[in-house]
């Protein structure tokens, strides 16, 4: 027991360490610009190069790379994944400081946690943490500019308006509900489905892949919502009541680091109706559980939030995203478990990680 103990306070040492050079190097509690950002990709590439690479997997409009992590332990074998893409929205930039974390975390937690280990041995973790790079660009160019939601690709001929919003290109019921065919609308859907280079390459990548991706995750802002397919309220996704179910734990997970109350639904019952989502796209091409984030707050701050609060928001986000991956992982790899136990699984595990995330943070 005594061993136990000291290996226990050992690595709890480790883990507190390694935060604590990592938040020295990379403060990951203020928002970043799109070249600070790519340099962290590049060293986290780096310094973790025995489970991280970087993947280039389209351009933008304005020919700019869109990157993610691939993070996993290599096996030699092909392995199943899971999809995680924030600021879609390019005004919505605690959803890059979430990327940004979760990848910090889940690369401190594997060399002390057997489960987290255990999981990329299974499962590689594909995360984007930019993926309108343009729009995401514009929105630092001045307080003008701060706001801006789309793409930055061209109107149709005569529109003397820029962008699209990606986040309704998507071939998901395309231009349906939620839409909006005015090229100046922030919720312009486009001139045909998939019509974007940044839909395209997610489209591309996220397709060839899809009988392996267990879990897509978008990550947004803001209303503290977790929104389960699908935008059209005339369609319900098969698995609807796991959906619901493995959402309302992951909700529950949050609300337990610091209080936050997330609401779970379809997005026609808990915000309104829409199209075109990335969200609906996955879910209709048949990896079976994903999931739209909507981060803090309720709209006192909106799209502007602190820098005061990223650190919370991530770490209560983080604790429900975990709560899913964990869901997902197990259910796949542990053969067949009754529902009600692979949530309470889930939850205890989340919950003793997030203790040692609290430990290492401190």
């Amino acid at each position: 027991m005594l061993y136990s103990a000291a290996l226990g306070f050992v690595l709890l040492l480790s883990a507190v360490e390694a935060a604590t050079n990592e938040r020295v190097n990379y403060d990951y509690y203020k928002y970043h610009s799109m070249p600070e950002i790519s340099k962290w990709m590049t060293q986290i590439a780096q310094n973790h190069s025995e489970v991280v690479t970087i993947v280039d997997y389209g351009q933008t409009y304005e020919k700019r790379n869109i990157s993610l992590l691939k993070i996993g332990l290599s096996t030699g074998e092909r392995k199943k994944a899971i999809w995680m893409d924030c600021g879609i929205h390019a005004r919505e930039w605690i959803a890059p400081a979430f990327c940004q974390y979760f990848v910090r975390q889940i690369l401190q937690t594997y060399r002390t946690d057997p489960k987290m280990e255990e999981m990329m041995k299974h499962m590689d973790f594909y995360v984007t943490p930019v993926l309108n790079v343009d729009g995401y660009i514009y929105s630092w160019k001045d307080n003008n500019t701060r706001l801006w939601r789309k793409n930055r690709s061209p109107g149709p001929s005569g529109c003397k308006c820029d962008g699209t919003d990606l986040n309704r290109n998507f071939d998901a019921n395309w231009g349906t509900v939620g839409v909006s065919s005015d090229c100046c609308s922030n919720i312009y859907c486009g001139s045909d489905r998939v019509s974007e280079p940044e839909a395209q390459a997610v489209a591309r990548f996220v397709g060839s892949r899809k009988d392996d991706i267990l879990c897509f995750l978008t990550i947004h802002s803001y209303g503290q919502l977790l929104l389960i397919p699908y935008g059209n309220p005339n369609f319900i996704a098969p698995n609807q009541d796991e959906l619901m179910e493995v959402g309302l734990a992951a909700a529950e997970a949050i609300k337990a680091v610091h209080g936050k109350i997330y609401k779970v639904g379809t997005s026609p019952a808990v915000l309104y109706a829409n199209s075109g989502s990335s969200r609906d796209w996955a879910r209709m091409h048949g990896i079976p559980f994903a999931y739209t984030f909507e981060l803090r707050d309720n709209g006192t701050f909106g799209f502007e939030l602190p820098e005061d609060q990223i650190q919370p928001t991530c770490e209560e986000a983080y604790s429900g995203a975990l709560h899913i991956v964990n869901y997902v992982h197990d259910k796949t790899f542990k053969g067949p478990m009754d529902g009600a136990v692979a949530t309470a699984a889930a939850a205890l595990w989340t919950v003793l990680l997030a203790v040692g995330v609290t430990s290492a943070s401190m």
